[in-house]
């Protein structure tokens, strides 16, 4: 934070980013509620990250070639008028088919994650222990904003209205990509960067990389929905939020505690541990809820909080290692498109599993999610291996 300018655009970054923590839960207890129906309210909120999924990367591709500010705000604009219109649509009891359509396009929303990622990437070029240490407060601020938006989504929503937490969501979204772009200082200049080199998909390494973040955001979306409609099933819907939140919470604790080691070794190595140690603890949501229900569902979440933000970190940091400079926040775009492809998977399938599966067996999807994961990263691992010894 000593840098000039990198407190400013740090903070601004963390009020853009609390909304993308909310919309998911938001959008899902805005549907349930609205319409009774929680695979309509996954399947929606599939249909908007599905199509992220897609748009992101043109976006991140063209922020990288006509700079942040220049996308990022009509890109927002774009997102935010969607996500009204969808709050709208809901309260005014429109067919189905135009909760489809408006969360569809609310899919331009820039990647301000990736965009303050490539910020300190930028100031810390020459210095990989900075990077780490800026990586892991970068995660760490993620995982706030977890703990702080399904909270506030769940408690808006239940509180004062359905369309509460979209709403308010859209409005934080609006103004703290607009602070955010507007710190020029620290923006990266467009193409200074040297040539642009290959695609980022096409990076040696990045395939089995994007495989996992893939896997694992089935994970994180399945987990979100089956908790909310556990909660509901439990009898306490208002508590959804919240214990989300402590997951979050364990996952921003071990990032910052992350942030502070000096790390050696191989970062693939570490990936491949931490995506393990990830699929081994998802073992306990599913006996905890079967066991003591809600109340022990929550210590355990934290536990599995804790190997998330490592497992991200070093993700990330991998990205950036082998991406071009040029093209750093397409790369980090599409490692977030793929998790965003994983966690609209795993709405949809969640919103399934708690319709068709009794009790705390809808657990078993994040579980064989996080095990898929682990298998990945263990067999992807070998490529980065075997390019490495031809260069050599």
């Amino acid at each position: 934070m000593r840098t000039p300018g990198a407190a400013a655009f740090f903070a601004s970054g963390v009020l853009a980013r609390l909304p993308m923590a909310m919309f998911g839960v938001a959008a899902v207890v805005m549907v349930a509620t609205s319409r009774g129906s929680y695979a309509l309210a996954g399947a929606v909120s599939a249909t908007g990250l599905g199509f992220a999924a897609v748009v992101a990367p043109l976006v991140a591709r063209a922020v990288d070639r006509l700079g942040q500010a220049r996308v990022a705000v009509p890109a927002v604009l774009f997102a935010v008028a969607a996500h009204l219109s969808l709050a709208a649509a809901v309260r005014a009891d429109a067919p189905d088919w135009a909760l489809f359509c408006c969360a569809a396009l609310a899919s331009t929303a820039p990647n301000t994650g990736g965009m303050s990622r490539a910020r300190w990437a930028r100031l810390y070029r020459d210095d990989p222990a900075a990077r780490h240490t800026a990586n892991s407060l970068e995660q760490a601020a993620d995982e706030l904003c977890f703990v702080l938006g399904p909270v506030v989504a769940v408690a808006l929503a239940v509180s004062w209205f359905p369309e509460a937490g979209t709403v308010f969501a859209a409005v934080t979204l609006l103004a703290g990509t607009l602070l955010f772009t507007a710190q020029r200082r620290t923006e990266p200049p467009v193409g200074a960067a040297g040539p642009k080199g290959r695609a980022p998909v096409r990076t040696p390494g990045m395939a089995p990389l994007l495989a996992t973040f893939l896997a694992t955001g089935v994970v994180f979306g399945s987990m979100e929905v089956v908790t909310v409609a556990f909660a509901d099933e439990s009898g306490y819907p208002g508590a959804a939020g919240a214990i989300l939140a402590v997951q979050a919470f364990g996952s921003g604790a071990a990032g910052l505690a992350f942030g502070l080691l000096t790390l050696s070794g191989s970062p693939w190595r570490r990936f491949v541990r931490c995506v393990c140690a990830m699929a081994a603890l998802m073992t306990l949501p599913l006996l905890s809820a079967s066991v003591g229900g809600l109340w022990l569902l929550a210590p355990t979440l934290l536990l599995v909080g804790m190997a998330i933000a490592p497992t991200m970190v070093t993700s990330m940091t991998l990205v950036q290692e082998l991406v071009p400079a040029a093209r750093i926040n397409e790369g980090m775009t599409l490692a977030v498109t793929a998790l965003l492809c994983g966690i609209s998977a795993g709405a949809a399938g969640g919103g399934w599993a708690a319709e068709r599966l009794p009790g705390a067996w809808s657990y078993t999807l994040p579980l064989c999610a996080a095990a898929t994961a682990a298998v990945v990263a263990l067999l992807g691992g070998r490529a980065p291996a075997r390019e490495r010894a031809g260069q050599a």
